[in-house]
């Protein structure tokens, strides 16, 4: 996110704060304490009520602590998720006597159903998962839609299966590793029955319950996807999970962005691999999961590591270093 610090626009999420934002908020908690005047090219963290006033003296202010901050946060979507649960039990009891009929009729279940507008998409996953019983495996790459409507979806849709004891597993990219409010996220559900785990690139979104039903997106801004209940689509669509599940790295398991002795990361490796293949700053960082300055900053930092000096000369130093023959993720 560009960080603007004039106090005339300084917009953010519910779930955002800006460089100069965390900045101020990680001294203020050092040292106990940040003068007023000082925070003033960061209006966000009186917005997201970050600091208080000292009751000592008026030109200083005290950090709330993170967790207080953080529960005050997830308060409200916690509400707001009990009462989307009780309209989904409403609306449960006003269709149980279509579904008795249904049940009762001789026409055979689509194996492959269009669903168009995230009205029916939701419904259709809120449907699957109430049914769900064994076991729910999950794609999450990161997107463009706000964290804390993830966060709201994911809560809601997750808490009644892990009640259910249903086993949860999800695959995220590497970058999900820094964001506070998706391991704030996990935390709540990390047990023997959820498991997390994260990788470089993820592709789509992925949802398979029970090895019966598979939900996946038909166009980028996710107003389309695929209801799928072909055995063997269904069966297919596993084994790529399992695929990318044996290569991921459980999230007990550290930092995957570790440097390697030849000084560049496995985030690295995975950018320069696509440089090689074409794709422009902005499409790498989409596959994986980051922002486009992080990306052009961890590209900065291939160039330094080759010893390149242009953008068509760090493209050739990369074929010819030999970086892509390794495997980053063997050890």
């Amino acid at each position: 996110m560009t960080t603007n610090r004039t106090k005339a626009t300084h917009p953010h999420a519910i779930t955002e704060l800006c460089e100069e934002g965390g900045r101020l908020y990680a001294n203020a908690l050092r040292t106990g304490r940040i003068a007023r005047a000082d925070v003033e090219p960061a209006p966000c963290l009186m917005e997201f009520a970050l600091l208080h006033p000292d009751p000592d003296d008026a030109n200083w202010l005290r950090p709330i602590p993170p967790s207080v901050a953080l529960a005050r946060r997830l308060n409200p979507i916690e509400r707001e998720i009990t009462e989307r649960r009780q309209s989904s039990i409403e609306l449960a009891e006003a269709f149980e006597p279509f579904m008795a009929l249904s049940a009762g009729g001789a026409e055979p279940t689509h194996s492959i159903t269009v669903l168009e507008g995230l009205d029916r998409i939701n419904a259709a996953l809120d449907l699957a998962t109430a049914q769900c019983q064994t076991e729910m495996l999950t794609v999450q790459p990161s997107g463009r839609r706000r964290p804390e409507n993830r966060l709201i979806e994911g809560l809601e849709r997750d808490r009644p299966l892990i009640e259910r004891g249903v086993r949860i597993r999800t695959l995220y990219q590497h970058t999900a590793r820094y964001s506070p409010e998706r391991l704030a996220y996990m935390d709540r559900f990390i047990d023997g029955k959820v498991e997390y785990r994260t990788i470089d690139e993820l592709v789509e979104r992925l949802i398979i319950c029970d090895e019966t039903v598979a939900f996946i997106p038909v166009r980028d801004d996710r107003q389309v996807a695929l209801e799928l209940r072909h055995p063997g689509l269904v069966g297919y669509l596993i084994k790529v999970f399992e695929f990318m599940w044996s290569r991921a790295v459980p999230l007990t398991a550290g930092t995957p962005y570790e440097t390697a002795p030849d000084g560049i990361t496995d985030i690295q490796h995975s950018i320069a691999k696509l440089l090689v293949e074409g794709h422009v700053d902005e499409a790498i960082a989409r596959r994986l999961g980051m922002n486009v300055r992080t990306c052009r900053a961890h590209i900065a930092k291939l160039a330094t590591a080759l010893g390149s000096g242009s953008r068509a000369q760090l493209g050739y130093l990369i074929a010819q270093s030999g970086i892509l023959q390794q495997d980053p993720g063997a050890g």
